[in-house]
């Protein structure tokens, strides 16, 4: 009992870490559930009406029990500032997304998407809100942290090298979804078509990141923020969904694996995980939440080795080793810069206290 107080502290400090920790782990599920609903058969502009349907439902009654007493006024700029913020980051995003996991396995999608830090930071620092001090370690920690995770999203999705085969399940006779990435990159066009969308959709999600700090400061309530994009992109997929897919035997859902997977994203992903990342970037900045994305590849490709058997190469093992030792670094850098900025407020504090005695 006597280190309660001690833990309560190191829970408060952490919170961050850990809804981020939570984020990605989700997230992973996301990719895996998503390939599988997308790759039997499923039309993606739909799989996203339907994602945002369910977290619609699912945010509405949250939003009415805990922040109808405390929802800000809504004005005509920021309802236009909120519809374009989920126009580019949800709607447009996840289409891109979902239309890329055709061409691509749920690990490369996982792996692509380690592309977000740099992307985020680099237009983090365009926009002035993230600085690199050359002068200090913490600034040359972020900057090669970034490239080294890079680095290894690429080495992971680009080099495969020899196979491991320390797995006693696998046989020459043996395939599986994640396993035919090979016959996929067989294809020029679908070498090129899948990246190029995952590409476009993570630039759209960093822009979406950033877009979040401003537009929190002018509608700080979280829940409702998050619900009004989702009904917003709700709208705005069903428009497209409906031009792209007209056959109405494509919109229905059973009890199968697609209303599983629309399910988990809309109420588990897009309700919850999009309301943690929102707190997150609140607390430390777009930048901190981007740099949890390798976790994400991590826990998909583990996931795959056993689910879908997937053959560990020397290339994922590298790639893997990269994202973490970058992203550990960039952390590190990002804590020392915490504790800098804390420390220089500290003597400004204490000099006016002393101020106000002396007159006093």
């Amino acid at each position: 009992m006597m280190n309660l107080p001690r833990l309560v502290k190191a829970y408060e400090s952490n919170k961050p870490y850990i809804a981020m920790l939570l984020v990605q782990a989700i997230y992973a599920g996301m990719a895996l559930l998503s390939k599988a609903s997308i790759s039997s058969g499923m039309n993606p502009s739909i799989f996203v009406v339907y994602r945002q349907a369910f977290a619609t439902l699912a945010l509405a009654p949250l939003v009415y029990f805990f922040e109808r007493n405390d929802v800000p006024r809504l004005s005509y700029s920021l309802m236009w500032k909120i519809f374009f913020s989920s126009l580019i980051g949800l709607t447009i995003c996840l289409n891109m997304y979902y239309h890329a996991l055709n061409h691509t396995s749920a690990t490369f999608a996982a792996a692509s998407t380690n592309l977000v830090p740099a992307i985020t930071f680099v237009i983090a620092l365009m926009l002035r809100m993230e600085r690199i001090y050359i002068k200090e370690l913490h600034g040359w920690a972020k900057l090669i942290g970034s490239i080294v995770s890079v680095c290894g999203a690429l080495v992971f999705a680009f080099y495969r090298g020899p196979s491991l085969n320390f797995m006693k399940w696998h046989t020459s006779g043996e395939t599986s979804e994640v396993a035919s990435t090979t016959d996929v990159f067989s294809s020029t066009e679908e070498l090129i078509k899948g990246p190029l969308a995952i590409l476009s959709a993570n630039i759209l999600w960093s822009c979406w990141s950033i877009l979040q700090a401003p537009i929190m400061k002018e509608y700080p309530a979280k829940l409702s923020l998050i619900t009004l994009q989702c009904f917003f992109s709700l709208i705005q997929s069903t428009v497209w969904a409906a031009v792209m897919e007209r056959n109405i035997s494509s919109w229905k859902l059973g009890w199968d694996l697609n209303l599983l997977s629309v399910a988990y994203c809309g109420v588990i992903v897009t309700a919850f995980t999009y309301w943690l990342q929102l707190w997150s970037i609140q607390k430390r900045g777009p930048v901190f939440t981007a740099m949890f994305t390798p976790l994400a590849l991590i826990i998909t490709a583990i996931v795959s080795a056993f689910v879908w058997k997937e053959i560990i190469s020397v290339g994922s093992v590298c790639g893997a080793v990269l994202l973490a030792g970058g992203l550990y670094c960039v952390l590190w850098g990002k804590s020392r810069e915490l504790h800098g900025k804390i420390s220089e407020q500290k003597p400004e504090e204490e000099t006016t206290l002393e101020s106000i005695k002396t007159q006093g």
